[in-house]
């Protein structure tokens, strides 16, 4: 007997990372090699104290309980992260771990949001803030990131009506997928507006340690004013390649993270007493390693960018993250550029529109090999890619 799915999940097609994956396991029954620049996983090594400390949590049989909380430890460690980091003073009561930014963004709009809310997403975007919002019954509103724009929120585009009616905005930079920095003043006048029409703010704050060209990788928590409307989400997985073990935070207003807690609470049993060790390593180790892994991230942004730009390609440089947003070539769309990438050189990419209708024109690479390879993929794209 087959059960229809519940209706909600009609909202959703296959993944795109899904589909991706398939393809690949299709060219490799073909023989052909591949180079998938699709998803953005680490291929560092987590630092050696990190993993040390893991290994010694695993020897200990009482680690094997229900952690349910937070542990102390790793709560002081996360403050005195932040305040030697960020020059961020943070209280108990304003912060919460979470298993990975995607669980932690995903329940939120249930946490603070009532059926028929509107919440302001980026266009492009992390496919999770939506689907979040959508399990919430949220009605989603689009800003959208556009070059012309620094691919920037523009609020003044929003209408004042729907500005009243938001429950909160999602901001997220270095912004994946779309690579741009945003400066300060930027958060500031989405602090304001937050003021003028009381809506939250809600910052995806994955790549602060991998920003480029000198920029600054700040919390948005520094900015005056922010922990009266807002929050962000502090993730250890790209910073410490710890993506597996799922470990992040909640940061800011209080009243934001309470609400999250009491949802949490109602269906986890918290993050198990091994993790917590390695993130308590990883906060108060020593982060020369996160250093140089970011300086390794922009040297494969030139050769990925630099490359491609030799082959006639208009890529320019991303600013931060862990991937490049390319504008595929005239005559191809989104989808039909990565289809056809793939089946000339094997590279595989995610389109654009994975990430939104504004996604339309783009292809977005990610950063997962050594800056050498990337540059002989491209060598190879421009050996083999059609150009119309």
């Amino acid at each position: 007997m087959e059960y229809r799915q519940a209706a909600m999940l009609d909202y959703f097609q296959t993944g795109i990372f899904a589909a991706m994956d398939e393809k690949k396991a299709e060219l490799l029954r073909q023989g052909r090699k591949v180079y998938n620049l699709s998803v953005g996983t680490p291929d560092f090594r987590p630092a050696g104290h990190i993993m040390r400390a893991l290994e010694e949590s695993v020897r200990n049989p009482d680690n094997y309980k229900y952690s349910l909380v937070d542990t102390e430890e790793m709560t002081d460690a996360l403050k005195n992260y932040y305040l030697r980091r960020y020059g961020v003073a943070v209280s108990d009561g304003e912060v919460t771990g979470v298993q990975g930014t995607q669980e932690g963004m995903g329940h939120l709009a249930m946490a603070l949001c009532n059926p028929g809310d509107v919440v302001l997403l980026p266009d492009p975007g992390y496919p999770i803030y939506e689907a979040g919002a959508h399990f919430a019954g949220c009605e989603i509103v689009y800003y959208e990131l556009v070059k012309e724009n620094e691919f920037l929120p523009d609020l003044a585009s929003v209408p004042e009506d729907v500005l009243r009616r938001t429950r909160f905005i999602v901001v997220s930079y270095p912004s994946n997928p779309v690579g741009a920095a945003a400066p300060k003043s930027m958060y500031e006048d989405l602090i304001r507006s937050a003021e003028k029409y009381g809506f939250f703010i809600i910052n995806d704050m994955a790549y602060s340690d991998i920003i480029f060209d000198g920029r600054e990788g700040f919390s948005f928590l520094s900015i005056p004013g922010a922990k009266e409307v807002g929050a962000e989400f502090f993730s250890l997985s790209k910073s410490f390649n710890l993506t597996g073990l799922r470990l992040s935070f909640l940061i800011g207003n209080p009243s934001i993270v309470r609400a999250l807690k009491l949802l949490r609470s109602q269906y986890d049993f918290g993050i198990s007493f091994h993790y917590q060790k390695a993130a308590v390593a990883a906060l108060t180790g020593p982060t020369d390693e996160v250093v140089r892994q970011c300086a390794e991230y922009q040297r494969r942004r030139d050769a990925l960018c630099g490359g491609l730009r030799k082959q006639g390609w208009n890529a320019w440089d991303s600013q931060g993250t862990m991937f490049t947003w390319i504008p595929v070539p005239k005559g191809y769309t989104s989808a039909s550029c990565v289809e056809t990438l793939m089946e000339t050189s094997g590279v595989i990419g995610t389109p654009g529109t994975a990430f939104g209708p504004k996604g339309e024109g783009y292809m977005r690479f990610a950063l997962v090999k050594p800056a050498e390879e990337l540059l002989e993929i491209t060598e190879l794209i421009g050996r083999t890619f059609p150009m119309k």
